[in-house]
């Protein structure tokens, strides 16, 4: 197959669509169920090749969550503990293969922006990975293969309607890749780079300690950040993503915006947020929404007399600011990697709040010497890796 014709592209007026290759070569891919749109290749594609470099980076099982091409969460398969086990919704599932250890982290770190997702598994989806897909809102799922009963599954959601995608994972792009935009041909050499841990060897702050498990996190942040949409930051800690800023023209607003995706994974860890008592039957997203709010600064809206009566059996406290940043206080040892570099000594002073300690950064900034002094207050390690991550 060369070609595959889609039902519209972006949006529904943007006709005729379709995805195709060019020469001799067939598509790389296979629909095992349903019929992807425009953005779910976009986001198939692109989430693709982030889990399988993670995969070859650390040598762990990878998964993705992609929303509007940029991901919003990703992780290895590391085991879970009783608390991520709790905030991430499955704990009632038994003992977890590591490939759905890594989507529970991947699409449970930041669980509002997931809503909707479409995933990548560096894997063959095993029955365990279907399970968790099977209860969540998600667009589709592009893996190299699955076990038939994972298949079964995933094909019984949307009432047979869900997107499986297969792909080859000998598949090797051209080195040269092409896009329109306005009728012009856009030409570049493929971002082939390869991070590993020897792009973190240049150390340029007093503190020179990075362990090999920060480095673990740091590589999963930059591998991230490959597949982002630019500017963009991501916070990594334990290996997963636990806040991912896309997009945004101000850098400082893209370690904000990230930093408080961190947090929140963080508040979500709470005792108050972990002895909330929900009505029964409550639905996965309304409760999502509800502990969004909680730990917020608009809490009202879902504590207020006549509102919390539809989400909780017993009214809880109201989580205070000073309670939730003595919670904060306690997150340590969070590695950051920005795909460009930090302009003003600001974002570090920013990222300091949610615990960072390890930073990977290009350099080259005419404020360089602002940015590492910014971390030596702090005690942190930082990188200069040299290389822009830059993705549009």
């Amino acid at each position: 197959m060369k070609e595959l014709e889609l039902k519209y592209g972006c949006n529904p007026n943007q006709k005729p669509s379709r995805i195709c290759m060019e020469g001799d070569r067939e598509l790389p891919i296979q629909v095992l169920c349903g019929k992807p749109g425009y953005i779910n290749f976009l986001d198939a594609f692109n989430g693709w090749q982030l889990v399988k470099e993670l995969k070859e980076a650390t040598g762990l099982p990878a998964a993705a969550s992609f929303k509007h091409v940029s991901p919003a969460g990703a992780a290895v398969g590391l085991p879970l503990d009783d608390t991520l086990r709790k905030i991430y919704w499955v704990d009632d599932m038994g003992e977890l293969s590591p490939l759905a250890c890594a989507y529970a982290r991947a699409r449970g770190a930041d669980r509002m922006s997931s809503f909707g997702d479409f995933i990548a598994l560096s894997d063959v989806c095993d029955e365990d990975t279907a399970k968790i897909i099977k209860r969540e809102v998600s667009d589709g799922v592009i893996a190299p293969g699955y076990e038939p009963e994972a298949l079964e599954i995933l094909k019984s959601k949307k009432n047979g309607n869900y997107n499986v995608i297969q792909i080859d994972p000998e598949y090797v792009p051209d080195p040269v890749e092409r896009k329109q935009v306005f009728g012009i041909t856009f030409e570049q050499g493929r971002n082939d780079l390869k991070i590993d841990r020897e792009l973190l060897s240049n150390v340029v702050t007093e503190n020179k300690e990075i362990p090999d498990s920060a480095k673990v996190d740091l590589m999963i942040s930059l591998i991230t950040l490959k597949y982002t949409q630019s500017n963009s930051v991501c916070y990594v800690k334990g290996g997963q993503a636990i806040g991912i800023g896309a997009g945004q023209q101000s850098r400082v607003h893209c370690t904000r915006l990230a930093g408080q995706k961190a947090d929140n994974w963080f508040l979500r860890q709470a005792p108050q947020v972990l002895n909330l008592q929900f009505v029964d039957g409550i639905k996965r997203a309304d409760r999502d929404n509800a502990i969004d709010v909680y730990i917020g600064e608009d809490y009202m809206d879902v504590l207020a007399d006549g509102r919390w009566e539809s989400v909780f059996k017993v009214k809880p406290p109201v989580f205070t600011k000073e309670e939730k940043r003595a919670w904060l206080d306690q997150m340590q040892d969070v590695a950051l990697g920005s795909d460009a570099f930090f302009p003003f000594g600001d974002n570090i002073d920013r990222a300091y709040k949610s615990g960072v300690k390890y930073v990977a950064e290009p350099g080259g900034s005419v404020r360089d010497d602002n940015v590492i002094a910014t971390c030596n207050q702090y005690g942190m390690a930082m990188a200069f890796t040299g290389i822009r991550l830059f993705h549009h």
